[in-house]
């Protein structure tokens, strides 16, 4: 993973989640109620962009699959954060399918969007938003757009991460990221807004 590809507080807990992972895989339900803790809040965020007020019950099913096939799952603490994510997404489409209705985003919720880091252009103008100010904003942007910065600033995911999410091209999703947050920085008024791809969002190579 890049530095600077998800929020530092992410990448600091991603080792302490890992561990915690690993000793769930052997019976521990106190780790697995660790790593639910790490976990919830971004998985929680960017199921709201998707399926809005349903989140909390799409997040409830995506749990059950999560514990159910925990022993399968092979990798870090990122990745953990990946493989949850690729979860939910499936069982909000799943949602969406049943209800007939296209992926939406819906409100941010602002203690998830508040995430410390580099002091960017992008970071001030995620920074700014509010929680009704997000619901306006992130509504407007496309989908694709609104599911890229969804998983690269809520769920903290890194480019390919986030690519193999949403079964694109890690460069398919870091422009998608980038033209998103750059029109939410637009909308913000922040200053310095250029076409270059922010260090925030790049991604290893």
């Amino acid at each position: 993973m890049g530095q600077g590809a998800a929020p530092r507080r992410m990448r600091e807990y991603d080792g302490e989640l890992g561990a915690a992972v690993a000793r769930a895989q052997q019976g521990d339900e106190a780790a697995f109620a660790v790593a639910y803790r790490f976990v919830q809040p971004g998985l929680l965020g960017y199921l709201r962009g998707l399926v809005g007020d349903d989140a909390e019950d799409v997040a409830s099913d995506a749990w059950l699959e999560i514990a159910r096939d925990l022993g399968r799952f092979q990798g870090d603490g990122a990745g953990f954060r990946g493989w949850t994510a690729t979860i939910a997404r499936h069982r909000a489409l799943d949602h969406l399918r049943r209800q007939r209705v296209r992926p939406r985003p819906a409100a941010l919720e602002q203690d998830v969007l508040d995430l410390p880091g580099p002091h960017s252009t992008h970071d001030q103008a995620l920074e700014a938003l509010s929680t009704e100010r997000a619901l306006e904003l992130v509504r407007g942007l496309p989908r694709d757009q609104a599911e890229a910065v969804l998983l690269r600033v809520v769920v903290g995911l890194d480019g390919p991460a986030a690519a193999r999410v949403l079964g694109k091209r890690p460069g398919a999703v870091r422009t998608a990221a980038h033209r998103g947050i750059r029109r939410l920085a637009r909308q913000l008024g922040v200053e310095g807004v250029t076409d270059e791809a922010p260090r925030t969002l790049g991604e290893s190579t």
